[in-house]
């Protein structure tokens, strides 16, 4: 799917589901009080082929999801003047794409994690003159997958989570030698259904 078509998908559907109360119902049944505030960036990049977005692989040395696919992203701070700050700081931080090379244009629904924090996921177009510098400490790889394959519902399917009252499954998305699930998948999940409403 190229830049144009994408853009103007998303931004019809936000228009469509003004004032849905179901438009942005978050996927997991979670108390939010208490909860940690965080941000993401899904990063959109134009490729010859299409759009892909870009994952990162969390370090395996990291308290919380090591070695887990994600997004660029992280905690909000007292000194972010925003949660779209939080992911546009962060991802510089995590894979060193400047803030001033990427465009945001839009979110998905907040997503409570069951590991404690809220999670403001919101996306942008990466300019492609960037250059990747990762952070080792946070960071062991990142990846791209194109955008159209994460859109196709048949690359999905369910896995239950044995013992988890809060969740009682997952999103899996399986690509090449690695295994999208967990809240990466579900904001994709999302996505994914934003534009088929």
């Amino acid at each position: 799917m190229d830049k144009q078509t994408f853009l103007n998908r998303f931004l019809f559907h936000n228009r469509q589901n003004v004032g849905d109360p179901h438009s942005h119902k978050a996927s997991l049944n979670l108390n939010r009080q208490g909860l940690k505030k965080a941000a993401v960036l899904l990063p959109f990049i134009k490729r010859q082929d299409g759009l892909n977005l870009i994952f990162t692989e969390r370090a395996l040395h990291l308290r919380h999801h090591p070695g887990q696919i994600s997004f660029p992203g992280g905690r909000y701070e007292a000194t972010d003047h925003s949660l779209q700050q939080t992911a546009l700081r962060e991802t510089e931080e995590e894979i060193g794409i400047l803030q001033s090379q990427v465009s945001l244009f839009g979110s998905l629904p907040e997503l409570p994690t069951i590991s404690g924090f809220i999670i403001s996921p919101f996306l942008g177009f990466v300019d492609n003159e960037h250059t990747i510098l990762i952070d080792p400490q946070e960071v062991r790889s990142i990846f791209e997958v194109p955008l159209s394959y994460l859109l196709d519902a048949n690359n999905y399917y369910k896995h239950s989570l044995f013992a988890n009252k809060k969740r009682p499954f997952t999103y899996c998305i399986p690509y090449q030698n690695r295994l999208i699930w967990g809240a990466t998948a579900q904001m994709l999940k999302n996505l994914q259904d934003h534009l088929a409403h």
